[in-house]
């Protein structure tokens, strides 16, 4: 089946009102698919959901532990943050420990997620600046290598050579060549693939213990450091927060702008990727937190997995008036 398969509904009293189809891979250590829905050759932007690939040069080059990078700093680097306090003051450290500040950075402005940091700039008359963007820990990241590198300032251009590792690395995780590369919401190239590619890719971190060279032991940090961080990877309320701490370690999950959806599960050796065709990020939260429920990873009852599955939903007045939850026989 190469068309896309329904994956979440939305029910308003006892009518299906919305319907959101899409495509979904499992990958094992091996690369080979172990269940899909629709088009596993579909080809995506993985947009945010391969953040943690696009750090792995940070490790692999030697520039983290040149410059003394932490957990922490890896949770940032692959992440997609909410502009809070926790965020934006561990940005503005890296920055000054690297003898850097905001203008280096080249993501742009963006208004914090976090609705006590954006009240903080309306009280103070103050703007956003780069830090509160949520892809300020992946640029962090950038400037890191590029300084490392000894290589130029315009670390987002497409022949930068921060730019070229992050290609070479995303090709050989995926194990496909990209096809074309658009330009993120950050301003950095975001390179396609195949949805089983990303899929692929997840797979190679979740069994990169079995490995001993230098980007599987990256891998094992990275995905180590989002399990350890889930509060720096995206914030208070967000999916991959709150559906990371209900695993407690046993999986790193990831969102991607236009609802692309990406899990590592190290225990199974497993990488899963999914993509809504129409982008709608409440059907992608669902769907991965279906599939992780179908995989053992994820209770089904536990608070956080019903907040974005079979989730019921609110009036302004706290009446109940419909639910999001999987289609029928999605995961199956």
């Amino acid at each position: 089946m190469t068309q896309p398969v329904p994956m979440t509904e939305l029910w308003r009293g006892p009518m299906l009102e919305s319907l959101h189809l899409g495509h979904a891979v499992i990958c094992d250590d091996s690369g080979q698919i172990v269940r899909s829905w629709g088009d596993p050759n579909a080809v995506i932007y993985p947009r945010s959901s391969a953040k943690m690939i696009q750090a792995l040069p940070l490790i692999t080059s030697g520039a983290a532990a040149k410059y003394g990078l932490g957990s922490e700093h890896l949770a940032l680097a692959c992440a997609s943050h909410n502009g809070a306090a926790i965020h934006t003051e561990r940005v503005t450290a890296w920055l000054d420990h690297l003898g850097l500040s905001e203008p280096d950075l080249r993501c742009g402005p963006q208004e914090p997620a976090d609705m006590a940091a954006r009240d903080g700039l309306i009280l103070a008359d103050d703007t956003p600046c780069q830090i509160h963007n949520n892809c300020s820990g992946k640029h962090c990241g950038f400037v890191t290598l590029a300084q490392h590198m000894g290589a130029g300032p315009e670390y987002i251009e497409i022949d930068h050579p921060v730019q070229q590792a992050c290609l070479s690395a995303f090709e050989e995780a995926t194990g496909e060549d990209s096809p074309c590369y658009g330009i993120d919401g950050c301003s950095a190239p975001n390179f396609a693939t195949s949805l089983v590619g990303l899929a692929r890719s997840m797979a190679w971190f979740a069994s990169a213990g079995d490995r001993s060279d230098r980007a599987s032991d990256a891998a094992q940090q990275l995905t180590a450091a989002m399990m350890k961080h889930p509060e720096l990877v995206a914030g208070e309320t967000r999916a991959c927060t709150e559906l990371m701490r209900a695993m407690n370690g046993r999986a790193a999950i990831k969102t991607g702008a236009e609802a692309v959806f990406v899990a590592i599960i190290p225990e199974k050796k497993m990488g899963v990727a999914l993509k809504i065709t129409d982008g709608a990020t409440r059907a992608s939260e669902c769907a991965i937190a279906a599939i992780l429920v179908s995989l053992g990873v994820l209770e089904a009852d536990h608070p956080a997995t019903r907040k974005f599955m079979n989730a019921t939903q609110y009036s302004r007045r706290g009446l109940e008036c419909g639910v999001i939850r999987p289609a029928p026989g999605f995961p199956g």
